[in-house]
């Protein structure tokens, strides 16, 4: 689903990716992880399009993203450290701003669907601004999946969000594993990690340092791994 070749990103005089080749299949969970400047945002937001690479080539579902960027970009859902929404707008006007956005035809049951997934029925028609951050957090995760995408990139998701609102996203994204969606997770928890994903990829100074599967893993050994690698 996810074919990322030798993608290099430099900015300014500095190399971010150093040749980022990865491959995701359709219908896996993976996370990402590294330390903060190994490149781990960099690389889900090239992947989202909302960067482009330097060099090398990156691949959705088996076509081109540089020559059909468009059309795949439908296919994706991303959620990052900006929530891209209006604080002036209520819950119900942004989504239904984003679902113009994606051209979809009657949104309005399923927008309130997805607040009340997310906890925020109560807050439907309350403007953004008065949100607190886990808040906007469950928001904007009602904005990533509003378009049913095939791939979800989530950038530090658990970031600042209180016991309940990580439950919720744990919830979602067990969801959308069941739906087949093809879930990429950039993260530091090692416990939500074991909980969602089912592949960890290690990247350090631009370059993928390890790929290993979850299967049969607890968070204990994820973090020893993960350690290790860090001082090789």
């Amino acid at each position: 689903m996810i074919q990322s070749k030798n993608m290099i990103k430099t900015i300014g005089d500095k190399m971010i990716l150093k040749g980022i080749s990865l491959e995701i299949d359709g219908g896996e969970s993976v996370a990402v992880l590294g330390p903060n400047g190994a490149g781990k945002s960099t690389w889900l937001k090239i992947t989202a399009g909302l960067l482009k690479p330097t060099e090398g080539e990156l691949f959705i579902a088996g076509k081109s993203f540089k020559k059909d960027h468009l059309n795949l970009k439908q296919l994706i859902g991303y959620l990052g450290h900006q929530s891209f929404l209006y604080d002036h707008y209520t819950p119900v006007e942004n989504l239904t701003f984003f679902a113009k956005l994606y051209h979809l035809p009657d949104p309005g049951d399923k927008i309130h669907r997805l607040l009340d997934e997310v906890g925020l029925s109560f807050f439907k028609h309350e403007p953004v601004r008065s949100f607190s951050r886990g808040m906007i957090q469950r928001l904007a995760i009602a904005r990533a999946i509003l378009h049913d995408p095939e791939i979800l990139l989530l950038d530090e998701p658990h970031t600042g969000l209180d016991q309940q609102a990580v439950q919720i996203l744990n919830q979602v994204i067990q969801r959308k594993k069941k739906e087949g969606v093809t879930v990429v997770m950039a993260t530091h928890d090692f416990p939500q990690v074991m909980s969602v994903c089912d592949r960890a990829v290690i990247i350090k100074a631009g370059r993928v340092k390890d790929d290993v599967s979850l299967q049969q893993k607890t968070a204990d050994w994820l973090y020893d791994h993960y350690e290790r690698q860090a001082v090789q």
